[in-house]
């Protein structure tokens, strides 16, 4: 590139950064929104369920019965709603909506586990909310085989057996996230949520508006190349873009504890990468639309809906039917998505993603030569 060439280039982005100056409303949204929507989505989304409220039916009444629900109420994930005598009363509590589940114990709960037999309890459960309802029950599940494990060691130790008769034993070790915080599973995902979201609407939003105030004609009847209109309008918004990108990760870091256990430095090329391509497809649609309004719309039913169902991050993507895994494929944020839970969760190099790392820097290069050559013959027409 020649000194000609690049005295416009610098033009363009001294011209863009002073247009985002003047317009601080947007300079603001375009920084701090994704931060600020990062948080709202990150404690709004999740999978975990508690405080479930439950109401108990206790037709036995015993020792065992209330070592039980004393247990399961000092957990976090279980509220006590109240008591009960009749079965018929479930049903009115599980209507209103006032509880989640009733647990009942049958009269010969405490002579069952005292005999060294198998005690039954059971659970009413709503299922209108079949996900809420069925992580419930894995927690009632979890908490009668804690249960049943202390009830097994103290029966065989009464009786002098020295080694529980427990044929197997599964030790789990969850490795990336020990806790299984749900917000390790969204965050990620959110990142490259917003960013995509973010770069694609700022960038079809600030050509549209030199078409809607008239100022594109003079781009039209300068020297300057559509090359070098497009690049001058991407450097500035991919400098704040990437300043945006860091106040999102260090909000995920801060917020939700979200560790950084790989390489800073891939972080930002990935990013990069990505970045450039998400600006590309704002500035692609800035050249199919002639008012803010249409490329806002565009905008987001690009971005939007494809990347928050075709990502992963909400929902797996090899439950979906094939035809949507297909779909998925050609999603930059499912691929951005990868690199991210490797680089922040498990720390992996390139070699654990360079597919996907390839595969964005194809979609950027894409979609960029793709807008410069919508936007040069817009200017020949």
């Amino acid at each position: 590139m020649n000194r000609a060439r690049l005295w416009r280039l610098y033009g363009v982005i001294v011209k863009e950064f002073r247009q985002m100056r003047r317009d601080m409303i947007s300079l603001s949204v375009l920084l701090l929104v994704p931060a600020l929507l990062l948080a709202l989505y990150g404690y709004a989304l999740t999978f975990d369920v508690k405080h479930i409220r439950v109401v108990v039916l206790n037709h036995d009444k015993g020792a065992f019965s209330r070592q039980f629900t004393e247990g399961l109420f000092q957990s976090e994930y279980f509220d006590f709603a109240g008591t009960i005598d009749r079965e018929a009363e479930a049903t009115r509590w599980l209507d209103r909506g006032d509880a989640l589940a009733v647990l009942v114990f049958p009269p010969d709960f405490g002579k069952a586990l005292r005999d060294g037999r198998t005690a039954t309890a059971q659970v009413l459960i709503d299922g209108s909310n079949a996900n809420t309802a069925s992580i419930a029950l894995a927690y009632f599940t979890a908490k009668a085989r804690e249960f049943s494990a202390a009830q097994l060691q103290e029966f065989t130790l009464a009786r002098g057996i020295t080694q529980p008769a427990v044929p197997v034993v599964i030790e789990p070790r969850v490795w990336y996230n020990a806790e299984l915080k749900s917000s390790q599973l969204l965050v990620p995902g959110l990142i490259g949520y917003l960013l995509m979201l973010a770069g694609t609407v700022a960038t079809s939003l600030s050509v549209v508006r030199e078409k809607e105030r008239g100022t594109i004609e003079q781009v039209v009847v300068s020297p300057l190349g559509s090359g070098e209109f497009i690049l001058g309008k991407t450097i500035p918004y991919l400098a704040v873009s990437l300043l945006t990108s860091g106040l999102v990760v260090a909000a995920g870091m801060v917020l939700f504890e979200m560790p950084l256990r790989g390489s800073i430095a891939w972080l930002f090329v990935t990013t990069f990468v990505f970045l450039l391509g998400a600006l590309g497809l704002g500035l692609w649609v800035s050249t199919l639309v002639d008012t803010q309004q249409l490329a806002l719309q565009i905008s987001l039913i690009i971005t939007l809906l494809p990347a928050l169902l075709l990502s992963g991050m909400v929902f797996p993507i090899a439950s979906m039917p094939r035809a949507l895994q297909w779909a998925s494929a050609i999603v930059p944020p499912r691929h951005f998505l990868v690199i991210m839970r490797s680089i922040l969760l498990k720390g992996t190099g390139p070699q654990a993603w360079l597919a996907e790392l390839g595969y964005l820097i194809a979609f950027a290069v894409f979609i960029l030569g793709i807008a410069v050559v919508r936007t040069r013959h817009r200017s020949e027409a």
